[in-house]
């Protein structure tokens, strides 16, 4: 029972949490009322920054969701010009988080870090399609065994102001591996390589790190879905 409420939280939250647990306790000096305000906050954030562990597919193959969210587009795009990456379009697929979801980023396959690379920039609600271009980014480029690449892209979002990265260039990475963490709000796209159809829809909800987002070994056209 205690599991379902009890998370493990990543190391990167714990000062805000210390912090929200501070300003709670003066804020009960001012009144009960704001100071339960105050523990909920606090608790919001120890969720906000969880990490629970992850069953992650294992298959050659297959695409797994990098973050917590709703996919919010699916359309073609070039992935960033920092990245050095062939400029023709590819199927870009984006997960958009909310302040609710988990924020910690998973890697979407095996791969070694091939291209890595940060962008300054603004704070648009991360689920417009502009914010793709104009907000505040961090990209990687995996390179997989039979030198195909996907690129995924950290995209800061309304209230997030800042993007962490945890892995290094020429880094390998498994499947599920956690490679980063975007604070308060977010998106992260994957630019699937070319001929690869995705195995999701718009809205439907994906879990980092187990969510099949698409199979580099299926011929099966892209899914659409209905919601009910």
């Amino acid at each position: 029972m205690l599991e379902t409420f009890i998370k493990p939280m990543h190391p990167e939250g714990r000062k805000f949490v210390a912090i929200f647990a501070i300003a709670s306790v003066f804020l009960f000096l001012l009144s009960n009322f704001l100071g339960w305000i105050g523990v909920g906050l606090t608790v919001w954030c120890y969720y906000f920054f969880r990490d629970p562990p992850r069953t992650t597919p294992t298959r050659t193959g297959l695409v797994i969701s990098p973050a917590d969210g709703v996919i919010s587009l699916i359309e073609k795009a070039v992935p960033p010009a920092e990245l050095g990456m062939a400029p023709e379009a590819l199927t870009r697929v984006s997960v958009f988080m909310n302040v609710f979801n988990c924020h910690v980023n998973r890697a979407p396959i095996e791969g070694k870090v091939s291209a890595l690379a940060y962008r300054p920039g603004k704070f648009f609600n991360a689920s417009l399609d502009k914010a793709s271009v104009d907000n505040e980014r961090n990209s990687l480029c995996l390179e997989m065994g039979d030198g195909r690449q996907i690129a995924v892209v950290q995209i800061a979002g309304l209230v997030a102001r800042r993007i962490l990265c945890f892995v290094t260039f020429g880094q390998k990475m498994k499947t599920g591996e956690r490679f980063g963490l975007i604070r308060f709000g977010s998106r992260v796209d994957v630019y699937l390589p070319e001929g690869v159809q995705p195995l999701v829809s718009l809205g439907q909800n994906m879990v980092a790190g187990e969510t099949v987002l698409a199979d580099l070994q299926s011929t099966e056209p892209a899914r659409e879905g209905r919601m009910d």
